[in-house]
């Protein structure tokens, strides 16, 4: 799987950042082009301007907003595939738990040769339902406090 780690901003980076970010915002708001030009000004000659669209602006304003309140973060491809063991350390949990929800129909996976195989959309799919399962359980253990809070 072709991922990119990126580790937390120092203080210096994060305020270069933050800076960056509101400027290239304020940019994006004021603009209805359909392309921006980017050039890089440096030492002796200057690097060719770069011709982006504003949708790959605005990710990198994304990207500078993490930087700025110094959040690590991990960019994975949206039809990546994972190996049941990366897919346990997205999720923050162990491979026999994964494997596990994998048997119970949970998460689906499909096969390469002898190994699972989980597409990125579906653990995102498995952890927005893993989400939901959690946020239904809150409510009714409120419910249920509130139920028992009101007997006398």
């Amino acid at each position: 799987m072709s991922q990119q780690i990126l580790e937390p901003a120092t203080q210096a980076e994060a305020e270069m950042a933050a800076t960056a970010r509101a400027l290239l915002i304020a940019a994006l708001d004021h603009s209805k082009a359909k392309q921006l030009k980017l050039t890089i000004e440096g030492e002796g000659q200057d690097a060719p301007a770069l011709h982006l669209p504003p949708r790959a602006l605005r990710f990198f304003a994304d990207v500078l907003r993490q930087m700025a309140l110094r959040q690590p973060m991990l960019l994975i491809p949206q039809k990546a595939q994972m190996t049941t063991q990366e897919a346990a350390s997205f999720l923050n949990v162990s491979r026999p738990f994964v494997i596990k929800e994998i048997a119970a129909g949970r998460l689906r996976c499909h096969m390469v040769n002898t190994h699972r195989r989980i597409d990125f959309e579906e653990l995102m799919r498995y952890q927005d339902e893993q989400r939901a399962r959690s946020e239904a359980a809150m409510r009714r253990m409120h419910e249920v406090d509130t139920q028992l809070g009101e007997e006398p």
